[in-house]
């Protein structure tokens, strides 16, 4: 069975870009390639374990298992050294990428403490998008009594868009709240 938010950019979405940016085949409405959870994690250099937590909490939150990420240089200001682990990562393609969306955009991010909206200026000029959360307890497989560090995380969208206009309307016709 497709994935809800699927069944709606094949069916609502599509025909709607068509019509606003004029495409002649339905393989140039941009579409979504994949999703990208980023935790970076200063403290882990002092504490390695607290990046075991943070793996079972990306992992429960997207579906499948994140991977620990490793410095890539030596920075001595924050006594860190090369090949130390430093944070995590998940990319989620296909299926697992749309329910996450689904997830994101109807359930957690309308649990955030007063929001308004998510910045419609966060694109990179690709039309791919950028979230910056500051906690990870606004997803609901988090449990808050288990928590052992309330952590920020990136969410990357990279779109297939040629342009901020066109990941901007692919984005808010899958019901992605920007603020106004």
């Amino acid at each position: 069975m497709a994935p809800r938010l699927k069944l709606k950019y094949t069916e609502s979405v599509v025909p709607v870009l068509m019509k606003d940016f004029s495409y002649t085949s339905i393989m140039q409405v941009p579409k979504i390639e994949k999703v990208v959870l980023n935790v970076g994690l200063g403290q882990a250099v002092q504490n390695v374990k607290l990046l075991d937590s943070v793996q079972e909490e990306l992992t429960a939150m997207s579906g499948q298992r994140a991977v620990i990420t490793k410095a890539k240089k030596a920075i001595a200001t924050f006594k860190l050294r090369k090949g130390m682990p430093i944070g995590c990562m998940v990319t989620l393609r296909g299926n697992r990428m749309y329910e996450f969306l689904d997830k994101l955009i109807s359930l957690s991010l309308p649990r955030i403490r007063d929001f308004r909206g998510v910045n419609p200026k966060s694109f990179d000029g690709k039309g791919n998008y950028s979230i910056g959360l500051k906690e990870q307890i606004i997803f609901p497989e988090i449990q808050y009594d288990k928590v052992q560090l309330v952590h920020g995380m990136d969410v990357v969208i990279c779109t297939s868009a040629a342009s901020d206009n066109e990941g901007r309307a692919l984005l808010a016709e899958l019901g992605m709240p920007f603020k106004k």
